[in-house]
């Protein structure tokens, strides 16, 4: 029994809690699955002898590609017969995907991409890491996404014939995919996962459906000249501020970083360019636009305008220059053109 004077175990390195005791192969007919008798750890001291199986099929990848302007997406559709044979009468829709198979992640997503979608693949952005089934299947995937264009679709796909794939290349209005996810039309996790990332990070909510967040980015005290006269500051400051009211005409809801940052640093006994206001200045305004739907950039010449910039499309976020953009926009949303 573990004493209690001793490391708590829940702070044990996990490999001294399991004592693999036995394992057996059950069967390597396609992968390996195994059953395997081990000695657990419990969190309250006891050793508990616990038996398992884990199918072994390697990691694998997969990635959502994407049209930005046009919120399309493209997919793939073909016959799983693990979910057939649980009650699944259709055709799976799925984000392109495949095993490693030995290779790297990126280079497995672009000869998949290209087996499966027939798409050269640009320039796949790595999200996230995810175990899909822990519970018995050992296979950890790797998800991507990627921006395409119609010129990217350099052959029909579909697979390879000789092990058994019959795959079609399905390209989906985006608010459509939505709808089949809420409808459980589309029912594979890993395209649910990166459909819902793309409703965040690409797409943002679908068109009329009701005010966006809008972050503000123009000149503070960067505009060429403007070095830290305060008159010039507030001259910057109020251009953004009548953006705002012509943004909240629109029917959205503006936010400036400096609404949230400047009364903090004067809070805080902060002023321009000390510690404090390197603390709280662009760092808190770059989390706020993490919060936002899109991206206004006005003004002139900027490096503190163009970094927001560049954190909105390090984000997916959607950024639009000119307040006479974001007119085009409201139109667009009204006309379902967005």
């Amino acid at each position: 029994m573990h004493s209690p004077t001793q490391t708590p175990i829940a702070d044990l390195p996990l490999p001294d809690r399991v004592r693999v005791r036995e394992v057996k192969l059950l069967s390597d007919n396609w992968y390996t699955l195994k059953t395997t008798r081990f000695d657990f750890l419990r969190s309250d001291g006891q050793w508990q002898t616990q038996d398992r199986e884990t199918y072994d099929r390697g990691n694998g990848a997969t990635i959502l590609l994407y049209q930005r302007e046009r919120r399309r997406v493209l997919l793939t559709r073909q016959f799983r017969y693990p979910v057939f044979v649980n009650g699944w009468q259709r055709l799976m829709v799925e984000t392109v995907a495949g095993l490693l198979d030995e290779a790297d992640p990126v280079s497995c997503i672009r000869a998949e991409a290209q087996q499966e979608a027939g798409v050269h693949l640009r320039e796949p952005q790595a999200l996230f890491e995810a175990y899909m089934s822990p519970g018995s299947v050992t296979e950890k995937l790797h998800f991507f996404a990627a921006a395409y264009e119609d010129a990217d679709l350099v052959d029909e796909g579909g697979g390879l014939v000789d092990e058994g794939e019959d795959i079609a290349r399905l390209e989906l209005d985006f608010d459509e995919a939505m709808r089949q996810v809420e409808a459980c039309e589309i029912v594979d996790a890993k395209t649910i996962m990166l459909l819902r990332w793309a409703e965040r990070h690409v797409f943002g909510p679908p068109p009329g459906t009701g005010p966006l967040l809008v972050f503000i980015a123009g000149p503070y005290n960067g505009t060429r000249g403007t070095g830290d006269r305060e008159d010039a500051i507030a001259a910057n400051v109020k251009a953004m501020q009548d953006a705002a009211v012509q943004v909240a005409q629109l029917g959205h809801v503006p936010v400036l970083g400096e609404w949230v940052t400047l009364p903090l640093i004067e809070a805080a006994g902060g002023t321009r360019g000390d510690a404090i206001w390197d603390r709280f200045f662009h760092p808190h305004a770059q989390a706020v636009l993490e919060r936002c739907d899109l991206l206004l950039r006005i003004g002139g010449d900027s490096a503190g305008a163009d970094a927001m910039v560049k954190a909105a499309l390090a984000r997916g976020l959607p950024v639009r220059y000119g307040l006479q953009s974001l007119h085009n926009l409201a139109v667009a949303r009204v006309t379902g053109a967005a």
